[in-house]
């Protein structure tokens, strides 16, 4: 079984929805209320923002970030609600609408995420102040911004195969640098004292002018290593092959423009003179490499007559039972799971990145090797998923390719949208108003 990506998934939290509420704004509440800015003529209130400024808060909170000062809350939430506000406008016009099997489905969703049925979360939701119209309409709000975008955005980006050679070139320049190359250099030493007199540094000096000399007559380097080096003799004074940041920066300034098998004039350390050979030579081409995660699961299709909550209350025993060994994965797969993948013990292969779809995806990556998930929604059912094992494999050039191609189409996914709402709102009329 292999999962597509689906344009549009909420992620509306029932703590961002609670914050909605505690708010102190219900369906009938307007006392008080007063606009805060007009955009194309149309109000944003006082009550709109404390909400969306709530939001923000529970959204930081979840996150791990605090410290944000209220007066930079409530920029950042009118901000969001002016852009908002402006690509609703804009949907509008184009006729964008967000039917009721989408706002379904997103509804099922926030649901399934707070453990809960949709009855349920609307019973939590009116317990907090929030009656289901808004925050259904709310969630049709995001439908539609999502179907927006998708249309105005990302149908009309597209990564050209001279975008990719580019990028694949830019890549190879950077490896061609001196600090993504291993060399291999041997040396011939003249050694001297830590402090030597002026009589030792001309005699180390004519040495090594004569040995160069030698050298540059067509004897072998190897052999002057040999009969003069104070350093190690070994493999004609070879050093080995290492990164080039590994050697002192002396001797790989002093090779940097020489050719393989070319001889440096003496260079002078603490140790004493060097006369340096370029023996090789390599660029160090990092792999392009993905980790690969072989897994299996168990799936529940939902139904009229099966929930998301009670899916997921059947799988939890099922999870216990295969915690506690009464039965396997592999056992449990076969009896319950309604995939294709069920024959096989609920084995999905080895998979790479973006081959499912992100719910899935996110908690699989999560697992260590042989751990299993809680039960889990995504837009096909719910799941157990278990991590057999991953590896790292190095990626062909298609492969490479591709990945390169993607990463180009995020990037100008997010210039484009964030030009294209700049240009939105440059043509908006918006008027912030002071309390």
């Amino acid at each position: 079984m292999r999962f597509r990506h689906l344009i549009f998934a909420t992620c509306f939290s029932l703590a961002a929805a609670a914050a909605w509420a505690q708010s102190g704004t219900t369906e009938s509440a307007v006392t008080a209320d007063y606009v805060v800015a007009l955009v194309n003529s149309e109000p944003i209130t006082n009550s709109d923002l404390r909400m969306q400024t709530r939001i923000i808060e529970q959204q930081q909170r979840e996150q791990g970030r605090s410290g944000v000062s209220p007066a930079a809350l409530r920029e950042a939430a009118l901000e969001r609600l002016i852009t908002e506000r402006i690509q609703l406008q804009m949907a509008e016009l184009m006729g964008i609408r967000a039917d009721e099997a989408a706002v379904d489905q997103a509804e099922k969703t926030v649901a399934a995420q707070n453990q809960l049925t949709v009855a349920s979360l609307r019973q939590n939701l009116e317990k907090e102040g929030m009656s289901t119209a808004i925050f259904r309409r709310q969630l049709g709000e995001q439908v539609v911004l999502g179907r927006l975008r998708e249309r105005e955005i990302d149908a009309r980006v597209k990564v050209s195969e001279p975008d990719v050679d580019s990028a694949l070139a830019a890549q190879e320049a950077a490896n061609a640098q001196l600090s993504n190359q291993s060399i291999n250099i041997a040396q011939l030493l003249i050694a001297l004292p830590e402090t030597p007199s002026a009589s030792e540094l001309a005699a180390a000096q004519a040495k090594a002018q004569s040995a160069l000399k030698r050298i540059r007559n067509g004897e072998a380097f190897e052999a002057l290593v040999s009969e003069l080096s104070n350093g190690d003799r070994k493999n004609g004074g070879q050093i080995g092959l290492r990164r080039a940041d590994r050697y002192p920066d002396l001797f790989t300034a002093a090779v940097h423009d020489l050719p393989v098998g070319g001889v440096s004039e003496p260079v002078r350390s603490g140790a004493g003179l060097h006369i340096l050979k370029l023996i090789d030579r390599q660029s160090v081409r990092k792999a392009a490499a993905l980790t690969q995660t072989r897994a299996r699961h168990i799936l529940l299709v939902l139904t009229p007559e099966l929930s998301a909550a009670q899916a997921q209350e059947r799988l939890q025993k099922v999870r216990e039972a295969i915690v506690a060994q009464q039965t396997s994965f592999e056992a449990a797969a076969r009896d319950n799971s309604q995939d294709g993948s069920a024959a096989q013990g609920g084995d999905l292969g080895w998979a790479t990145p973006g081959m499912f779809v992100p719910e899935f995806e996110q908690v699989m990556d999560r697992l260590r090797e042989g751990d299993i998930s809680a039960p889990i929604l995504s837009r096909f059912g719910v799941h157990l998923i278990q991590v057999l094992e991953r590896r790292r494999v190095e990626l062909s050039l298609e492969q490479q390719r591709e990945q390169v191609r993607k990463q180009l189409r995020a990037q100008k996914l997010e210039e484009r949208f964030t030009t294209w709402l700049a240009e939105l709102r440059a043509r908006a009329f918006i008027e912030i108003r002071e309390p």
